[in-house]
């Protein structure tokens, strides 16, 4: 999860993080798929392979491929348009070649008799074209040893395994940045810039009580009600305003790049985009403002680097700004910003409630997933006998754990079971065990030197 916060004055416990901006969308099921076998330990597993469809809110829909072959989708989860290094995608060499395969098979490439004949196969069906996608994709994003069922899905994945190049990450379709500003009344509070691959896209003004009297301005003070990529923003605050904060909503439709990831709310496998519709997109920022004292404008990053989330605080008051988190306190000087990185276990959950002073209170929370469920067996195989990592690809009832029961006819038994590996409620638990322990071990190392700013 990525987000902002900002706030000052009385702020509440419920102020979530909100994802950076882009595509929000709801997982449906397998589209197109045909079927793929995965050889593990001297096992052979089957599995359906091809793409999902997913539903945007507001309008517009997403397919899409699964870069976590062992980690179970939940029908109707919850996804974000999330940069790489929000996802397991952060720490792989060959992510560029998974964005040239996106670009070079189906559905971007339809004409599945020209894709058939790059590849040497006699044919392509659209299902055994979607099928030998997701095992090309599965070798890179997984590391897995995986071929398709279908002599003709088999030689497109090994055309497209061979055949990819490096392609670089692709652009948000709408984010704004920063995500959080502060400064001080008769000011204006920015820029906050505009980063779209849209045309053009509205812009929303404050709506809140707090923010009466407050504007959105370019950098020449006329008013915005529209704005494109490389568009600055600032809130044009008056010089009587109360101790407040507002937030301002760009919206556009637009096309999803290609290769963008999408991270789920609920630990459901991560989805990479094949294709897209136009849909509708949307980011939020916000300011804060007083005359005297700290002037916070906080933020939150998923960091896969480094395990962890980091938490930016940027103070642009006359007095240090210091905020309490998990026991510990952490200041940021006037005039100054401090990131401070709360490391975290791989699928831990995570829930943060930051306070400060004047009443300062807000919460962040989400799951660390920064890794494929191979990767994060085989690491704490030792310390977690018996995870033994399941195919899962087929979308199951959404439930607490993530874990759902397979149903379907007896022919389909032969594939991977619909829903969660036996692993996941054991994971689950150890989530839950890590919030604790994590918790314990910043306190204790922390507690007694609090972190002041370098």
């Amino acid at each position: 999860m990525t987000g902002a916060i900002a706030t000052t004055g009385t702020a509440h416990a419920d102020d979530v993080t909100k994802l950076p901006g882009g595509a929000s969308a709801t997982l449906g099921g397998l589209e197109t798929s045909g079927t793929a076998v995965i050889h593990d330990g001297g096992e052979d597993k089957r599995v359906s392979a091809g793409l999902f469809k997913m539903t945007v809110d507001g309008g517009g829909t997403l397919q899409t491929y699964c870069i976590d072959i062992h980690n179970p989708t939940q029908t109707e989860a919850k996804y974000q348009e999330t940069p790489w290094s929000g996802t397991s995608l952060s720490g792989n060499p060959d992510a560029g070649k998974i964005r040239w395969i996106l670009q070079n098979s189906y559905p971007q490439i339809n004409d599945l008799a020209a894709l058939a004949a790059k590849a040497g196969a006699d044919s392509l069906t659209e299902k055994d074209a979607a099928a030998g996608t997701q095992v090309a994709i599965w070798r890179y994003s997984d590391k897995a040893d995986v071929e398709a069922v279908d002599a003709n899905a088999e030689k497109l994945a090994d055309y497209l395994e061979k055949s990819a190049g490096q392609l670089s990450e692709p652009g948000a379709s709408l984010t704004l940045s920063p995500q959080a500003v502060s400064g001080h009344p008769g000011e204006r509070l920015g820029p906050i810039t505009v980063h779209t691959n849209a045309q053009a896209v509205t812009v929303a003004p404050p709506a809140s009580a707090a923010a009466a009297g407050v504007k959105l301005v370019d950098k020449t003070g006329k008013a915005v009600t529209s704005a494109a990529d490389g568009s600055q923003v600032f809130f044009d605050v008056p010089k009587d305003a109360e101790p407040g904060s507002a937030a301002l909503t760009v919206q556009a439709s637009t096309t999803v790049p290609v290769g963008r990831a999408f991270a789920s709310e609920s630990r459901s496998q991560t989805q990479i985009l094949a294709g897209s519709s136009e849909s509708t997109v949307s980011a939020t920022a916000t300011a804060t403002w007083a005359k005297t004292g700290p002037v916070p404008a906080v933020s939150a990053q998923k960091n896969c680097v480094k395990g962890g989330v980091d938490i930016t605080a940027v103070n642009k008051g006359d007095e240090p700004f210091t905020f309490t988190l998990m026991g510990t306190e952490y200041t940021t000087p006037a005039g100054e910003s401090r990131t401070v990185t709360i490391p975290l276990k791989e699928d831990q959950a995570y829930d943060f409630t930051i306070t400060g002073p004047n009443g300062f209170e807000t919460r962040l929370r989400g799951v660390l997933d920064c890794k494929t469920a191979a990767e994060t067996v085989t690491k704490d195989a030792d310390d977690d006998e018996g995870l033994t990592p399941q195919a899962s690809t087929q979308p199951s009832p959404a439930s607490v754990g993530g874990t759902g029961s397979g149903s379907g006819s007896d022919s389909d038994k032969d594939l991977a079971a619909t829903g969660g590996s036996n692993a996941t409620p054991v994971i689950a638990g150890v989530a839950i065990a890590l919030v604790l322990v994590g918790g314990a071990a910043v306190v204790l190392v922390r507690k007694r030197k609090p972190s002041t700013s370098k």
